[in-house]
């Protein structure tokens, strides 16, 4: 290994602590790895922003991904305006009255909300439009809601599993494997269900011996008013033509020859047109913080490529499996899921993606079943520990300052026997429609 390919592996491995122990924050270090690589010569900034093909030095670049960019930015616009309409807690207040205000009814049909809604938009703003009506709920009930936010954490993971748009770790896949929408409904779309039913049969069978409420308690939640969640009944209407639109995109865009990004950007530029106010307000509420730690990212995953060292460990993995494509498939999984317990499964995400490139183009190895492994096993390995994905710091954050901590080895009494089961049922889930 080259003295140029060290230095690029000793910048990432301090950047990836940096965001592993959370010294600094995410976008601060994985920009400024990404200005150090360029300074450092270690990459130029063309082959950084636009990447590199080169057949003769068999150099494969793709440097920054700007379809998981745009994607990400207008899929954060429809959400930040469909959200200031209140059906994400006219939905939830529904729920409680659905299950009749008994505890664990509530929860499956909240969560059930929670896996569909991060499936079709994004688990991260779904979890926080869902935990404060969470809270509220159990707190009219008297039950502690640490549970509940645990089962909102769990589901929304899961859900964000079934689909391209979902969860973070599938839209940088499906973005560089060219896999669409329906392909991951198709793929991950089965196990997501099947392992959502688990979970659910799990906890709902843990909290039913746990939780007990009054019919006094449970006429207070039955008195909430869902109508005075809507507060704006013209957007609502506006807002769910869009989103329907590009729900419906995202499934025919393959046909259409469209990549995702380009569905997302029309369905974010139509619902700002339709929105009667200023832009300014919608652009400030972008999560500018995690696009820029995705660029920063990109830059550095793409000084690896160009050192040789994503090569040289993709020689290595192949040597270690003997090329056995159910070996590497199965261990992927495995290995995506622990990681993603003690690390960000995003960055984790980008650095794996350009191995398994490497594999296809130097070894003519058939690596759709890997694709797969790494999908499952990142999205649904989050739900391992606290820290295992975005929406689960998120909601730990928000129930510590609503005065509910969520206790690392507390969530860990949930997380661990689910998550297992999870795998568990993924591998099984692989070996069966791949690797038989």
């Amino acid at each position: 290994m080259t003295s140029v390919a060290v230095l690029s592996v000793v910048i990432f491995v301090v950047v990836y602590a940096l965001i592993a122990t959370e010294r600094i924050h995410k976008a601060k270090a994985a920009l400024a790895g990404a200005a150090l690589m360029l300074l450092l010569g270690i990459i130029d900034q063309h082959t950084a922003l636009h990447g590199l093909i080169d057949e003769e030095a068999g150099l494969h670049i793709e440097g920054v991904d700007w379809n998981t960019i745009l994607l990400l930015i207008g899929m954060m616009v429809i959400v930040n305006i469909t959200r200031r309409t209140g059906v994400f807690e006219w939905l939830a207040i529904k729920c409680a009255k659905w299950g009749q205000g008994y505890p664990v009814r509530i929860m499956i049909l909240l969560c059930l909300v929670t896996a569909v809604t991060s499936a079709g938009l994004d688990n991260v703003t779904t979890v926080l439009l869902i935990a404060p009506v969470m809270i509220l709920i159990c707190r009219s009930l008297e039950v502690d809601p640490v549970p509940f936010l645990i089962a909102v954490i769990i589901s929304s993971n899961i859900g964000g599993t079934a689909t391209l748009v979902g969860d973070p770790p599938n839209i940088l896949i499906g973005s560089a494997a060219g896999l669409s929408f329906m392909d991951f409904l198709k793929v991950d779309g089965p196990v997501a269900i099947i392992v959502m039913i688990v979970v659910l049969l799990n906890l709902g069978l843990v909290l039913n011996r746990r939780v007990r409420v009054t019919d006094e308690q449970r006429a207070t939640v039955m008195a909430f008013d869902e109508s005075k969640a809507i507060t704006d009944h013209v957007l609502l209407r506006k807002s769910l033509v869009v989103v329907f639109l590009t729900l419906f995109g995202f499934t025919i865009h393959g046909y259409l020859g469209l990549e995702p990004a380009t569905i997302a950007l029309s369905g974010a530029a139509l619902l700002l047109l339709l929105h009667p106010e200023k832009p300014d307000e919608i652009f400030r509420e972008v999560e500018w913080p995690t696009i820029f730690f995705f660029i920063g990212l990109f830059i550095m995953v793409a000084a690896l490529v160009k050192t040789g060292v994503i090569g040289a460990v993709s020689a290595w993995l192949l040597e270690l499996t003997g090329g056995s494509i159910v070996a590497m498939s199965l261990g992927l999984v495995w290995m995506s899921a622990g990681l993603s317990a003690i690390v960000d499964n995003i960055p984790y995400t980008a650095m794996i993606i350009p191995m398994i490139h490497s594999l296809a183009r130097e070894y003519a190895i058939n690596v759709i079943p890997l694709w797969w492994a790494l999908s499952l096993g990142a999205c649904l390995g989050g739900n391992f520990t606290i820290i295992g994905a975005a929406a689960n710091v998120v909601v730990a954050g928000f129930a510590e300052r609503s005065g509910y901590p969520i206790s690392f080895k507390r969530y860990l009494k949930y997380g661990i026997p689910l998550t297992l089961q999870s795998i568990v049922i993924a591998s099984i889930y692989l070996w069966l429609r791949f690797l038989r």
